[in-house]
């Protein structure tokens, strides 16, 4: 299983159903011995600040956020519909915890450029940091949101990435 290039501009898919429905994983670390991955089902895909761009929503307390606050670069992998087992027991344990869990997933990690992905992907983003903020509970313009989302006050971090790569699975 090899993976190919392709340009952004030659992507087709619904970002919506793939980010919220079939979710994806946020893969830091630079060797494929101390990546750690974490499941999410919050982002978005966009052009911004003249640049092509992800924006992930991480909580402070995930042991993926501290090493994606060491590197420069993670990758977004996106998966087809067999692999949403992996992807919940990824949401489910943490690499402090289980240093093991992606073999336990069943999942293969490999290096793509300055990210490690996985051979199991359909599609990877290869990103690199440019901007970093916290979400902010004086700045929601809307009643409710700040105590039905964060009753913990565990809020989460913003990451926004300029997209280097598109890889997408060839057979």
């Amino acid at each position: 299983m090899t993976f190919q290039k392709i340009a952004i501009k030659d992507l087709s898919f619904n970002p919506f159903r793939k980010i919220s429905q079939e979710w994806f994983l946020i893969t830091a670390g630079e060797a494929i011995e101390s990546c750690n991955t974490m499941t999410a089902s919050w982002g978005s895909l966009g052009h911004l600040w003249k640049k092509d761009v992800v924006t992930v929503f991480i909580r402070p307390q995930r042991h993926t956020k501290t090493i994606i606050n060491q590197q420069s670069y993670f990758t977004l992998s996106f998966f087809g519909k067999e692999q949403k087992k992996a992807l919940s027991f990824l949401g489910k344990v943490s690499g402090k915890d289980v240093p093991d869990k992606i073999s336990q997933a069943n999942l293969h990690p490999v290096k793509l450029e300055e990210g490690i992905a996985f051979e199991e992907a359909a599609m990877v983003f290869v990103v690199k940091k440019i901007y970093h903020d916290r979400i902010k509970p004086e700045n929601f313009l809307v009643e409710g949101i700040s105590e039905a989302i964060y009753p913990e006050q565990d809020y989460h971090e913003i990451f926004v990435a300029e997209i280097e790569a598109v890889y997408l699975k060839s057979e």
